[in-house]
């Protein structure tokens, strides 16, 4: 372990951290867009990542296997609101977008993505109806997301007290069309089942063969990320768990299972710009040592 990086307090996360510096090329460095890269802001689409982000990511990159970044926003709107496209470093980035429905590769600059479920297009005609007979709190508003509907409760007057009263009744919507509810912070999303960041996350480290995960996160929806490098771990694949959120802010249940928690996109920044320095060091100690 090296002080210059924060000190994960589990055995498991330690020893994640230790495997990716030890074989950065075989690791796999996966991380959420929202509250992670970016600050969460009233409104998504004033949303940027952190200035520092994409420095840090382009000196992390060339290191490791891969970077993704993984989320429940389209992947292009992710790419734009990141700034990762053409980005020295950053190459081979992959934005898996829609909880994994989506895919941008920075290697063709493409988006590919599985054909729609037919239930948001039903949700999205229903739901303005729907939330006024259900007496929607004033402040409450719908995102559009293209694979998926989203509804804020951030501006009412009472955000907890409207994100409690909206969420029997949007999951029993989600229900009727197929779909299921994810709820977040002052947010729930309708979208369609079988996908989540932790399929997304398992299938893209059995794609690359990783032999280390990093996952950093933090609202409820990087839970099944969460549960997929836990599982990933019980098979002999070491992983670390980063819980982006000032102390206030962290999500029951995410804080808990993390292995290192850091308060927000600032620090998850300067986390991997730690990381990218020290791999850095190690690089040029083995090219000494070569010499």
């Amino acid at each position: 372990m090296v002080s210059r990086l924060p000190h994960p307090a589990t055995t498991a996360g330690r020893d994640g951290l230790d495997a990716l510096l030890a074989r950065p090329e075989q690791a796999v460095v996966a991380l959420d867009f929202d509250g992670t890269l970016a600050e969460i802001v009233p409104d998504p689409e004033q949303a940027r990542a952190h200035p520092g982000a994409v420095p840090a990511l382009a000196a992390l990159a060339p290191h490791v296997a891969s970077v993704a970044v993984i989320t429940g926003r389209p992947a292009g709107v992710a790419v734009r609101y990141g700034g990762f496209a053409g980005v020295p470093g950053l190459e081979h980035l992959v934005v898996l977008g829609h909880y994994g429905a989506e895919r941008w590769d920075a290697v063709s600059g493409t988006v590919h993505a599985a054909a729609p479920h037919p239930g948001v297009a039903s949700v999205r005609a229903e739901l303005p109806g729907f939330l006024d007979r259900v007496g929607a709190w004033p402040g409450t508003w719908i995102e559009e997301k293209g694979r998926a509907v989203a509804v804020h409760t951030r501006r009412a007057a009472d955000p907890q007290g409207a994100f409690e009263a909206l969420k029997g009744p949007l999951a029993d919507l989600a229900t009727h069309h197929g779909l299921v509810l994810e709820p977040g912070r002052m947010v729930l999303e309708l979208r369609p089942p079988g996908m989540d960041k932790g399929v997304a996350l398992a299938d893209y480290v059995r794609e690359i063969g990783a032999g280390s995960v990093l996952y950093a996160g933090d609202d409820l929806g990087d839970l099944p990320a969460y549960a997929a490098v836990e599982k990933l771990r019980s098979d002999g694949t070491p992983g670390l768990l980063v819980c982006s959120a000032a102390a206030s802010e962290a999500v029951p249940g995410l804080a808990d299972r993390a292995d290192l928690t850091v308060p927000g996109p600032a620090a998850v920044v300067d986390f991997l710009a730690g990381l990218a320095e020290e791999l850095d060091r190690r690089a040029d100690r083995g090219a000494d040592q070569g010499a």
